[in-house]
């Protein structure tokens, strides 16, 4: 794919963006589109304004064109002169000549809101809060298109980028059998001090280099004690279930299990262990979604947070040959890895950006349907008026529940809620530890953007029923 071609002529026009919430994400789309003639990023909001001056300043942006406004005449007086405006109220943004919005607050309330608003006011959409587009990215897409807009997420984050590889893959034929990611953070294995990092935490692993190697069969007893001497360091993420999440709704696949395999082991592997039972591997059946944790040595490679698929190797003699120049493939020659190691957070963002303001096409799916919710279980026993709340905000783990992917379902009776549709809202009865969170035991309130929006998405696709 030639992409001066595909975009040609943007730096005659360039895109002007508005950016909300200057996270790292932000703070790298801020610095590229100084990179870029074909984009301007300088409209930037954040109830943090200076944090948003020190990433225009890091950028090299000069502080004589950096103007903080406060209400709508001082926005569109500083954006008239060529500055960079920085807002600490997003409806500000209503009043000033924009193609997109880029909504990067992951707040999932803020983020529909915002979403929402944008749609409202005639801009494209594009959605790096993944916890907002897992609950209602069906129903802001279908809003987006009626009105001849565009919604996408975004290249930089995971799930257009997993949607992008196997868009790609169905194009080209090839036969899907796992589509995923891995997880956030690899497990280091430093073979001279016997250890194993994950971040900053270290375990000591004496004799781990007997579990190094795959077996060439039963594979799932190594894999389990790979598990049980790692227990310490997390294999499932709620990130991970929110982006595999959204990657479902746009192109129609479910999970293995609800609560991924998540295997630990090397990326050499993966076409071992990510294939169907029948062939040697852990799934029950083909074309799913999983992630794994990749398993690695300091000299080695990283796979965090990276993107790929296993394919289906029908024809021997080419992959034999792919084999032979690097590529991953089975012992057996039946099964292969594609993939993509990074994601470049802002700084391959703008491609999302370009494709849905010039083109007038989303990088994600082409009809996002609702096909999974990320779900929450009780692991302890809660009283009523417990409020949900964030207590790992890198994880974005709410204390007392975990998480899975289950059929999506409407939000009523007892149908489980969608995750992030809890965070912040109480309890109205005691919930024992097991129970799922539930539509009917959790004060939703109608003023809720992202509970409205959610109601409506259920009505318009059609979704009645018992979750499956």
């Amino acid at each position: 794919m030639n992409f001066e071609t595909l975009f040609a002529g943007v730096n005659e026009n360039p895109v002007e963006a508005a950016l909300i919430g200057v996270g790292e994400f932000g703070a790298s789309l801020i610095a590229q589109g100084q990179r870029m003639p074909s984009l301007k990023v300088r409209v930037l909001c954040d109830q943090d304004t200076k944090r948003a001056q020190s990433a225009a300043l890091a950028c090299g942006i000069e502080a004589e064109h950096i103007t903080v406004c406060e209400n709508a005449a001082s926005a569109q007086s500083a954006f008239a002169r060529g500055d960079t405006v920085i807002l600490p109220d997003a409806t500000l943004i209503n009043d000033l000549d924009i193609d997109i919005v880029v909504e990067a607050t992951g707040v999932p309330e803020v983020a529909a809101r915002n979403a929402l608003a944008a749609i409202d006011h005639g801009r494209h959409v594009a959605m790096v809060s993944k916890e907002a587009d897992s609950v209602v990215g069906s129903i802001l897409h279908h809003r987006a298109r009626a009105a001849g807009l565009t919604y996408t997420p975004i290249d930089g984050d995971q799930p257009s980028l997993l949607i992008g590889l196997v868009t790609w893959a169905r194009i080209l034929g090839l036969d899907i059998v796992t589509a995923g990611k891995s997880s956030e953070y690899d497990f280091v294995y430093d073979p001279d001090r016997q250890q194993v990092s994950w971040r900053d935490q270290i375990v000591d692993v004496p004799g781990f280099d007997k579990l190094w190697q795959l077996p060439a069969e039963n594979i799932q007893e190594l894999l389990s004690e790979r598990a049980d001497v790692l227990s310490d360091f997390p294999r499932r993420i709620v990130p991970d279930y929110c982006e595999m999440g959204v990657v479902c709704n746009a192109l129609g696949l479910k999970p293995d299990r609800r609560d991924f395999h998540a295997p630990i082991c090397r990326t050499v592997e993966v076409a071992e262990v990510l294939r169907p039972v029948e062939f040697g591997g852990v799934l029950e059946r083909s074309g799913v979604v999983d992630v794994f944790n990749c398993l690695r040595r300091p000299d080695e490679a990283s796979f965090a947070g990276g993107v790929f698929i296993v394919v289906r190797c029908s024809d021997e003699g080419t992959w034999k040959t792919l084999k032979g120049k690097g590529i991953p493939v089975s012992r057996a020659n039946d099964h292969a890895l594609l993939y993509n190691p990074q994601h470049l957070l802002g700084l391959e963002a703008p491609i999302s950006i370009l494709s849905a303001v010039r083109l007038g096409r989303s990088t994600g799916g082409v009809d996002p349907q609702p096909v999974v919710d990320l779900v929450a279980r009780a692991t302890t026993s809660l009283k009523a008026g417990t409020e949900f709340k964030i207590s790992d905000p890198h994880h974005h783990t709410i204390a007392g529940i975990d998480s899975f992917l289950a059929d999506a379902a409407p939000v009523q009776d007892k149908n489980p809620l969608p995750y992030y549709m809890a965070l912040h809202h109480k309890l109205k009865r005691d919930v024992a530890a097991g129970e799922m969170i539930t539509a009917d035991v959790v004060d939703l309130p109608e003023t809720s953007v992202l509970v409205r929006l959610r109601r409506e998405q259920d009505g318009v696709f059609g979704m009645s029923g018992q979750n499956g």
